[in-house]
């Protein structure tokens, strides 16, 4: 009898992990949210809230400043902050929890990012419906605080946040990239700043800068350390590139057209003045603004959003005061190769809100992503770096407009760089444009990005880049990111089938985990039969 039972525990142990396994990644066992008709007041509810902040202390004040002033009018309603400095933590963090189902109820993340979160499960919850609904969706009749409503967000930017036809998150802050240029130099090697910047304009001043004296110091600063030209989104920079040249990258069904002539021209432009040592990246040599700022880089393509590292009198910069070179600096939009149909990348983080069982949490969860547009901390946040507010409200306001005309006061809140950033992309709001999201849109990013990293590093090795060598880094960046293998397709909301990609490492693991408990169970079952006969063949023998 004592064997029947241990029998029967451990089969009841083997069908219990096999239910876990199938109730994490990809279940459809969560049922998908429905808006209740009222938010229940009298039920407490605890909700997490996982933000990044750039490690600036203002960002994290302002966090927490929303929170006290939310809880203030929704007592009910508890938030827990939890801060990340890298968004590629709060990603790999929610991939993990998902197999757990203990995801955040309210996350700052990218689009691309969803897109993965999304694959075969409905833990991140759709938003159109909320956003028309009457009473709790924007500008909802029924929320105790004065929210925008659906048109009073910058359409650009909220056009972001579709996926597959479907709405999974509302934007909370925009940048785009600026190229923060160091004047005084560039007019010292005898040219003059065009009005807007071109890719031949900076590769040739970047070359003519590489000039040295009989001591091995370059003429233009008089320093033995010059990288006149560094990138910091090497993703971005093909990204721009490809689109100011119409040509390739990925389309809404999530066909991938990186590998193609367009940019491997591209490539050996780059290769050209990486040889030189006049280009150069992030990854490779270190922020921009910490060259920029010591007078060691002319031409530091970085965010909006990293504009109070930039300048002679930059407030967050990295290096000690005695490493500042003075200089005028001039924000710029990035190079472009056609100067009457400027494109530049728009991005920034936007908030989702996680499926929960009771739709009561979910509802809590949405009122409070809801709250973060309003002008209050969109004002407050865009002033600690040059982001700007993803709502007309919020820009057309008294308030923001009087932060703006008083550029320069001080070096700041009011400095000048970061403004002059902000006042960049509220100028080219038009001209910005957003990429394909799908599940593997954040892979093709990075495999854009590895591609110009690797011809910098090779030409630095004295590597030839060659037509042999595009061909085989085209084949090791399709590896590398598993860009040749497909997941499947899933019907979107729209009802077009789209590419799965590649499926998140955690969730290869528990299917295959699941693979084995099935194996385990087949073989329990198994053991059992053939022993039994065993038995039965002993007992007719005796």
């Amino acid at each position: 009898m004592s064997k029947m039972r241990k029998r029967t525990g451990l089969l009841l142990l083997m069908i219990t992990c096999l239910c876990l396994f199938t109730g994490c990644h990809g279940s459809k066992g969560q049922s998908e949210f429905e808006i209740p008709e009222e938010f229940d007041t009298s039920k407490n509810y605890e909700i997490t809230f996982w933000a990044k902040n750039d490690t600036n202390k203002t960002q994290t004040k302002i966090y927490e400043q929303a929170i006290a002033d939310f809880e203030e009018l929704y007592p009910n309603i508890k938030v827990n902050l939890r801060l990340y400095t890298d968004y590629g933590k709060i990603y790999n963090d929610v991939i993990t929890n998902i197999s757990t189902n203990t995801t955040p109820n309210v996350c700052i993340t990218y689009p691309d990012h969803i897109a993965t979160y999304l694959t075969g499960s409905n833990c991140v919850v759709p938003l159109d419906n909320l956003f028309d609904n009457e009473k709790y969706g924007l500008g909802g009749s029924e929320l105790a605080y004065d929210s925008p409503s659906r048109e009073k967000i910058i359409p650009q930017f909220l056009s972001e946040c579709s996926i597959g036809g479907q709405y999974y998150a509302i934007p909370y802050m925009r940048s785009t990239e600026a190229c923060y240029v160091n004047k005084t130099y560039v007019e010292a090697l005898g040219y003059t700043l065009p009005e807007t910047l071109t890719w031949d304009f900076i590769w040739e001043v970047s070359e003519a800068a590489m000039e040295k004296d009989e001591d091995g110091n370059f003429l233009v600063n008089g320093q033995n350390v010059l990288i006149p030209f560094i990138y910091k989104s090497t993703d971005n920079m093909m990204i721009q590139m490809l689109k100011q040249k119409n040509a390739g990258y990925s389309n809404e069904d999530g066909e991938i057209q990186l590998f193609n002539d367009t940019t491997k021209e591209l490539l050996y432009t780059i290769a050209e003045h990486a040889k030189t040592g006049a280009f150069s990246t992030f990854k490779i040599s270190s922020y921009p603004a910490n060259f920029l700022d010591a007078g060691q880089c002319i031409f530091a393509i970085d965010s909006t959003a990293g504009a109070t590292w930039m300048g002679s009198h930059a407030p967050l910069s990295d290096i000690s005061e005695d490493k500042f070179v003075e200089f005028e600096t001039a924000v710029m939009t990035i190079p472009q190769f056609d100067t009457k149909n400027p494109q530049m990348i728009s991005q920034g983080p936007s908030i989702c809100i996680f499926n929960k069982q009771d739709s009561q949490e979910v509802l809590a969860s949405w009122i409070f992503a809801q709250y973060l547009l309003t002008n209050d901390v969109q004002i407050a946040y865009s002033e600690t770096e040059g982001y700007v507010p993803v709502t007309s409200k919020a820009q057309e306001s008294e308030e923001y407009k009087d932060y703006l005309s008083r550029c320069g006061e001080d070096d700041s809140t009011y400095y000048e760089v970061k403004i002059k950033a902000s006042k960049l992309l509220l100028d080219n709001t038009e001209n910005t444009f957003v990429t394909p999201v799908f599940n593997g849109s954040a892979s093709l990013r990075d495999a854009a990005g590895q591609l110009i990293e690797n011809v910098t590093k090779s030409v630095r090795r004295k590597q030839e880049v060659n037509d042999e060598y595009i061909d085989n880094l085209y084949e090791e960046v399709t590896s590398l990111y598993h860009l040749d293998q497909g997941g499947g397709t899933e019907v979107s909301g729209s009802g077009k089938k789209e590419d799965l990609g590649e499926l998140p490492a955690t969730a290869v693991i528990l299917l295959a985990s699941l693979a084995g408990a099935w194996i385990l169970i087949i073989l329990y079952l198994i053991y059992g039969a053939v022993k039994k006969k065993r038995c039965q063949k002993e007992r007719n023998n005796l």
